[in-house]
């Protein structure tokens, strides 16, 4: 079932990309974000409610931190991706924000302790070279 949901993930994530370079168009790309992320609030607490019995006592302070972190995180991202899509090619931006994929993998082996397989590493390097390829062709 992992795998649905993460090739749905990156089915979303390249119409997002295209979909926001389009809403970029003569806008801030700092409000276009602002706006996205009002979108992605109230989907993801509609969603909350309409599925889960809430109950935030659940919640530990190790929870707390890392969901911070990461929403801090991700908030810089958006705003860096969208900024870049702003001034540069599409076809461009969208490579090199997917380096992100090598930059997890690294961090999985390192923080997760996951184990380091030859196919992750060949994979991972091809990833690497694909990026560099798209966005240092002239």
């Amino acid at each position: 079932m992992w795998l649905i949901y993460a090739i749905l993930s990156a089915v979303f994530a390249g119409l997002t990309a295209i979909l926001v370079k389009i809403g970029l168009t003569g806008i801030s790309s700092n409000l276009a974000t602002a706006i996205r992320t009002i979108v992605v609030l109230l989907a993801s607490w509609s969603i909350v409610f309409m599925t889960e019995k809430v109950n935030f006592s659940q919640l530990s302070k190790k929870n707390l931190i890392f969901l911070v972190l990461s929403g801090l995180a991700t908030a810089a991202s958006w705003l860096t991706y969208n900024r870049a899509l702003q001034l540069g090619p599409a076809s461009k931006v969208i490579p090199i924000d997917n380096a992100s994929i090598v930059i997890g993998m690294l961090l999985a082996f390192i923080v997760l302790r996951e184990k380091i397989t030859a196919p992750t590493l060949i994979g991972g390097a091809f990833i690497t070279i694909g990026v560099l390829v798209i966005a240092f062709n002239k």
